[in-house]
């Protein structure tokens, strides 16, 4: 993923599209690469989420390790 995007934009960018989706605002036309960017906003979270969770628990490990 060369995309450098924040957790926080690839969410909002997500909701955006879902909500024009839900909306209607969408023409056909639009509406696959609509999709396409949706599943890439995805991705990025979920990359993004994953590499938190492994850096807390990485933290949390040597914080224990130090008791």
């Amino acid at each position: 993923m060369s995309e450098k995007i924040s957790y926080t934009e690839a969410f909002e960018e997500l909701q955006l599209i879902v909500s024009e989706i839900e909306q209607g605002e969408i023409s056909v036309d639009d509406l696959s690469d609509k999709v396409k960017r949706a599943a890439l906003l995805i991705k990025i979270c979920k990359t993004k989420l994953s590499t938190t969770e492994e850096d807390v628990s990485k933290i949390l490990k040597e914080l224990e390790s130090e008791e």
